[in-house]
């Protein structure tokens, strides 16, 4: 059983975007940060409902399709499901629509926990106030023999990893810069020193770089 990460960064290291407006509630730049992932065959099927087989097929594709394989169980923030905007809405599925893009049990990282929510599909959002350890310890139970993956946000990340709880980060470096946001670095110092790492470039220009313990 593996504990992995993929996240989405910039250049400069920042996972998250400040330029959103209430007409563009996810901003230009994260359009931009994520576009080389968004192209693939994978994301367009499992992400955005395409089946028609179109979508980018070649280093990017990989690891977007390695993204779900081997995955059982999923832990999130609550940001990345959504609730800091819809806390107060009891009846809020998520981002994700009716058909989430899991299909694995999901534990939602939150201070405020509310009812279970499950999907036809197989995915199921548990909501849990609790610290990276039990978090996980959580998590690997619903998983059994299979991966469990910190899906984000990049707050959530650096607590798993600087918990030393993480055997595979992978970060998809797109070649932009943000100067601002949340940076996935902030208080890792050193991090390298405890993994192997590796790095490919893509056809996109996204260079895979993947920290494996």
């Amino acid at each position: 059983m593996t504990v992995k990460i993929d996240l989405n960064v910039s250049l400069d290291g920042f996972a998250t975007t400040t330029d959103q407006t209430p007409e563009n509630p996810m901003g230009e730049d994260w359009s931009r940060l994520v576009a080389a992932y968004v192209a693939t065959r994978t994301m367009r099927q499992r992400v955005l409902g395409d089946t028609s087989g179109a979508g980018t097929t070649g280093i990017d594709e990989k690891y977007a399709s390695a993204y779900f394989e081997g995955t059982g169980a999923e832990i999130m923030g609550a940001g990345m499901f959504g609730l800091h905007l819809f806390g107060d809405d009891p009846g809020w599925r998520g981002w994700w629509g009716e058909e989430p893009p899991f299909e694995v049990p999901v534990f939602v990282l939150t201070h405020t926990p509310r009812a279970s929510i499950e999907f036809d599909n197989g995915t199921a959002f548990h909501f849990i106030d609790a610290s990276p350890h039990d978090a996980l310890a959580q998590a690997r139970e619903a998983a059994g023999d299979a991966d469990v993956r910190i899906g984000g946000g990049v707050d959530v990340v650096r607590q798993f990893v600087k918990a030393g709880l993480v055997d595979r980060l992978h970060l998809a470096v797109a070649p932009i810069v943000l100067g601002r946001g949340e940076r996935i670095w902030d208080d890792l110092r050193g991090l390298e020193n405890d993994y192997e790492i590796v790095s490919e470039v893509a056809e996109s220009g996204v260079t895979h770089v993947v920290f494996r313990r």
